[in-house]
């Protein structure tokens, strides 16, 4: 007979990275936590230290990765997946560049190209296309948590993480897109 009892799936963004502090649109490329994103890190690793996690899941980038890796010190029997489907989205040719500078010699695009669910930066993904392959993940990931009565980790990325939102909490894909206050938290949904 299975268990009744609710599994945590525990869902968290990188820390502060060097291009984050900088402003600068990230996407695929590598970033590096600063010094404070090394100390937010460790603020979560705490936060976590006394949860039973099972498997963790972490985007190939090195910001999410770094972050996951002090998260781990506390959970040494914890498997680590590296999946790419929930990796930042891709910002194209907008990526390296500064959004200061880039709101500022366009503000009819800035906006578009930042917060639109359905149009992507130049070369780069849209929102819909981001959450179909975060949803084909966290879809897969429930599985694995319902077949095994496994805790699940997950640290992700700033847009990846909002579809994993909308999923759980019923939102719209506009409310989706103005989500802006789930940094620095651990986000911990019941399956």
């Amino acid at each position: 007979m299975k268990s009744s009892k609710k599994l945590n799936l525990y869902v968290l963004v990188h820390t502060e990275s060097r291009y984050n502090k900088k402003r600068i649109f990230t996407g695929h490329i590598d970033s590096v936590l600063t010094e404070k994103g090394h100390k937010q890190a460790e603020a979560f690793a705490k936060e976590l230290a006394g949860k039973n996690i099972n498997i963790a899941y972490t985007s190939p980038l090195k910001r999410a990765k770094q972050t996951l890796k002090h998260i781990i010190r506390y959970h040494p029997e914890t498997k680590v997946i590296i999946d790419k489907r929930i990796i930042e989205r891709d910002y194209g040719e907008l990526s390296r560049r500064s959004k200061v500078k880039f709101r500022r010699d366009h503000p009819d695009l800035y906006p578009i190209y930042h917060r639109s669910y359905k149009t992507p930066p130049p070369g780069g993904e849209s929102m819909i296309q981001v959450e179909k392959r975060v949803l084909l993940f966290i879809k897969e990931v429930i599985n694995i948590m319902r077949k095994n009565r496994f805790n699940v980790l997950i640290v992700t990325h700033s847009n990846s993480i909002r579809p994993i939102i909308r999923y759980f909490e019923g939102i719209s894909s506009k409310e989706m897109m103005q989500l802006e206050n789930y940094r620095l938290k651990v986000l911990t949904y019941k399956i």
